[in-house]
């Protein structure tokens, strides 16, 4: 990290390499470098609407990843394969970052960092774990107050609100393999939705909608657009029902092919959810899950994925297993206990 003569700091790849480095040997960085990425991250997010807009040109990939819930050394593994942004590279991080895995602190570092220093081609939707109630339960609370200190955590929990809601990522070239229940944008061509919750308890939501939430400074809540899109789930069973996990609704294939119709969206992307083989295309093919913390705190026993979208709106789906990790159980910073791994 630089300063300039005008006293701001600058990242480098070189720098987020050494943090990488620095992180894997069990060491922090200076609090002072902690608290210029996430500000350097939030001066990215604060330009960006509630629903960002992502189009690939020719040539050009956006990697998909689902939850990372604090498992560093399974999101380097991961990078390891996805490779960092680049000019003709998208990464796309669906939620979740935090919370449950151990290292929650250096995952969102290096992606804030990555937000920072690649701001045209980084992005971070929030999750239902970017959210002070859950950073209480569920670990990044303690660990960031542990590791860098109360202001700190407080800037984590305001920049979080100022993450996009969700994301959509449109081809730009003539769409392959098409059939007569693909649905196309206006303008003929596939795009997807990519959200860490799902769809909500009313119809006829637009994009429109989800582009004018107004997030910044607020939490989830218990309902509404906001908390629809951070917390739902698919259902198997046609219509809506009740959530498994008290917050949000269960929606299926009828209310996905509609909304998607409505809004000329080729298929919804989420995560929120362990899939065991990473990913799970479900609703007829418009709704596809990808959940990227492989081995889910020690115990799901499930493999990790992520889903790279091409400038035609092909979809490839790759799996990865779980790495090793040096001998700090999940939830190390949690405040008591072990709480449901449903949330």
């Amino acid at each position: 990290m630089q300063k300039s003569e005008d006293g701001k700091y600058t990242i480098t790849q070189d720098f987020v390499t050494q943090m990488l480095d620095w992180f894997k040997e069990g060491k922090k960085i200076p609090r002072r470098f902690a608290w210029e990425i996430v500000l350097g991250a939030y001066a990215q997010f604060i330009k960006e609407e509630s629903l960002v807009q992502i189009s690939l040109g020719e040539g050009e990939t956006c990697d998909v990843i689902g939850d990372v819930h604090g498992q560093f050394y399974d999101l380097l593994h991961l990078y390891s394969l996805t490779g960092v942004p680049k000019a003709d590279h998208y990464l796309l991080m669906n939620g979740d970052l935090v919370d449950r895995g151990s290292w929650s602190i250096e995952v969102i570092l290096i992606a804030f960092a990555y937000k920072w220093l690649y701001p045209n081609r980084m992005f971070i939707n929030r999750g239902n774990h970017e959210a002070k109630e859950m950073n209480r339960t569920y670990g990044f609370e303690g660990e960031a107050k542990k590791k860098h200190g109360e202001q700190t955590y407080k800037l984590f929990a305001h920049v979080f609100t100022t993450m996009p809601l969700a994301t959509l990522v449109s081809a730009t070239e003539k769409p392959t393999n098409v059939n007569p229940k693909t649905i196309l944008s206006p303008e003929g061509l596939k795009r997807y939705f990519i959200v860490h919750g799902g769809l909500f308890s009313k119809d006829n939501v637009t994009l429109d909608d989800v582009r004018k939430i107004p997030r910044i400074g607020r939490q989830p809540g218990q309902e509404g657009l906001m908390c629809e899109l951070l917390w739902t789930d698919p259902q198997e069973a046609p219509g809506r029902g009740p959530s498994k996990r008290g917050v949000g609704i269960s929606f299926g294939p009828d209310v996905t092919r509609a909304w998607c119709a409505l809004n000329g969206v080729t298929g919804i992307i989420r995560s929120h959810e362990v899939r065991q083989d990473g990913y799970a295309v479900e609703h007829e093919g418009l709704c596809t899950t990808v959940f990227s913390a492989p081995n889910y705190v020690d115990q799901a026993g499930n493999k990790g994925a992520y889903i790279r979208i091409d400038a035609s709106g092909n979809l490839k789906y790759s799996q990865f297993e779980a790495q090793p990790h040096p001998p700090l159980k999940p939830m190390a910073y949690a405040m008591g206990g072990l709480p449901s791994l449903m949330m």
